[in-house]
């Protein structure tokens, strides 16, 4: 599915991923994990085409995407979700899921229907302005806007930052659903290593940049020393 090869990127003189290799099965979750300035984010970006990389590769289902514009990846199958839900609040909920279907055309009914049986509260809420949500419900709507893209593969970023516990096991329990029922692949960052390892199936380690564990996500929560040194529990 997607597959990392050797991939370096950085902001000016600073390097923030040193060589990075790695491989997102289809069907799984895989969780990116580390402390703060890891290169988790740079790692999700750079994926994406939101930051240009100076050398390695990135390749979705046997193409080379390395060089591809951020705007074309949902027509490639690619959706990211970044750190921080980004909504435009002036827009209804339904205004923002639309706009998240435009990478494949016309937005079809059966779209939103399907986001808001995943979503009940965004359905009840699909006529007013994405300003009035709370915090959950921001999270679940970038999600699903992403989504609407019918993506294979899902970036995510800090999906569970800020929001309450009972927020976050619903969410990962989404997205193992979807993983489950569907054949999604998702590459899930998470400071939060505890959490996203429940849910996880496979767990990459970065520190300043570079990978220092790849395994099962059974192996790196059962790995006292691993944990202490770069997961934090």
């Amino acid at each position: 599915m997607l597959t990392i090869t050797e991939l370096t990127a950085g902001y000016g003189p600073i390097t923030a991923l040193r060589g990075v290799t790695l491989t997102a099965e289809q069907g799984r979750i895989t969780a990116v994990l580390g402390a703060n300035g890891a290169g988790k984010t740079t790692l999700l970006r750079t994926i994406s085409g939101l930051h240009r990389s100076t050398s390695g590769s990135v390749t979705l289902d046997g193409s080379t995407v390395t060089r591809v514009p951020a705007e074309k990846m949902p027509a490639l199958g690619m959706s990211h979700v970044p750190e921080g839900r980004g909504v435009i609040t002036e827009l209804t909920v339904e205004e923002n899921l639309r706009l998240g279907g435009l990478a494949r055309g016309r937005v079809k009914a059966d779209d939103l229907t399907r986001i808001y049986s995943l979503f009940p509260p965004l359905d009840e809420r699909r006529h007013v302005a994405a300003a009035t949500l709370s915090g959950g419900e921001r999270q679940m709507l970038v999600i699903g806007r992403a989504l609407m893209a019918r993506p294979t593969l899902l970036l995510l970023d800090e999906p569970s930052l800020g929001l309450a516990p009972r927020i976050v096991t619903q969410i990962f329990e989404l997205l193992k659903g979807l993983v489950d029922n569907e054949g999604l692949t998702v590459l899930l960052v998470e400071q939060n290593a505890r959490s996203a390892l429940s849910v996880a199936d496979h767990g990459i380690v970065l520190n300043l940049g570079q990978v220092v564990a790849d395994d099962s996500a059974a192996t790196l929560a059962a790995d006292d020393q691993l944990r202490h040194a770069y997961l934090g529990f």
